[in-house]
């Protein structure tokens, strides 16, 4: 079968490699689609401090079971699957008071065990220990439910930010996860949604798909005072910065309504993770600060439920279908930002 591996930064291969066979409570699926996103980019340019080369990439997986190894039960050759990339533990302290996104010993698809840039995959047996196979429901094609993945973290995130009925709702970068996010706070009853974004490109690109109630190019406008003119001068009830920038987590303080909630979603450099933060907007206006770090089995689920009933629709976000044999050029529409959602297909 044909793989891509990570053997340095900036040493992806395309290789053969023999079918992995199911062991116990194993599964060994046919992948469909293994979708892409900006950490695949940032693992491709510059490794990751959990991968031990050679390692095969792609985390966003879904396909079809071929066998189910000795001990596994429930799962038939053909079934249609979506499957988890962060890996809980569930035993943790963390787990056991379901906290399950901050598991201590937290493991993931394409990083520890073998990704989904491979026509082939063993499912291990820790995943399926956690409930983290997914079955895709009628209807939802391989593409789509290799999106279940990133939605799942936004799920995360928009519940840690408590996005609720009526909320103005700022999302800071129009990429895959912004869109998602923008889709997302409409299903959880969002009064508007306000799309920033620095690319003049990407913005316009974004907002003819998931159109937000205003769509505001930073690179053009001061987007604080766009929030508050569009507000009334009130500011958002709910500030997610989908972009791993330093400025909108500045921003973000300074455009949220009394009692506003702040989503840091998009991480910062680690070599430059430190911010300035005036303290007397978040106490005297009550802000509330939250981070947001993957998505547990349980997301994933309902992820694959909400794309499954319509509620999120992500079909028309996969704007390329790559084959395996060209995963290079996947990465490169990601890098350069010409693309909402890549999904590469073994």
């Amino acid at each position: 079968m044909k793989v891509a591996r990570f053997h340095a930064p900036g040493d992806i291969r395309l290789e053969d490699a023999p079918e992995p066979e199911a062991g116990p409570g194993e599964l060994k699926i046919r992948v469909r689609n293994c979708s892409t996103c900006g950490t695949d980019v940032k693992i491709s340019r510059f490794g990751h401090h959990h991968i031990v080369p050679p390692r095969v990439m792609g985390h966003e997986i879904a396909g079809e079971v071929v066998a189910a190894g000795p001990g596994v039960t429930g799962w038939s050759p053909g079934d249609r699957v979506q499957v988890i990339a962060a890996i809980p533990c569930g035993r943790c302290a963390e787990c056991s008071r379901g906290r399950m996104t901050v598991c201590a010993r937290q493991e993931s698809m394409g990083y520890h065990y073998e990704g989904g840039f491979a026509e082939y995959l063993t499912i291990p047996a820790k995943v399926l220990a956690v409930a983290g196979v997914n079955r895709v429901p009628e209807g939802v094609s391989f593409a789509e439910a290799s999106v279940a993945e990133p939605l799942a973290c936004v799920l995360n995130g928009q519940e840690l930010a408590r996005v609720g009925e009526g909320d103005d709702v700022v999302v800071f970068g129009s990429g895959p996860i912004g869109c998602l996010h923008v889709r997302v706070a409409r299903a959880r009853g969002a009064g508007r949604v306000f799309l920033v974004e620095l690319n003049r490109d990407r913005l316009h690109r974004a907002a003819e798909l998931v159109k937000p109630d205003a769509a505001i190019l930073a690179s053009d406008t001061d987007p604080v005072e766009a929030v508050k003119d569009l507000t009334g001068g009130r500011g958002a009830d709910v500030i997610i910065t989908a972009a791993a920038a330093h400025t909108p987590q500045t921003q973000a303080l300074w455009m949220a309504a009394p009692g506003g909630r702040i989503s840091f979603f998009g991480g910062l450099p680690k070599d430059d993770p430190v911010i300035s933060c005036d303290s007397n907007q978040v106490h005297y206006r009550e802000l509330t600060i939250v981070g947001a770090n993957g998505s547990s089995p349980a997301h994933n689920a309902r992820a694959l439920r909400l794309i499954g009933s319509g509620e999120v629709p992500v079909q028309d976000l996969i704007t390329h279908r790559i084959p395996l044999e060209r995963v290079h050029d996947a990465l490169d529409l990601v890098a350069r930002g010409e693309a909402i959602k890549v999904t590469v297909e073994p």
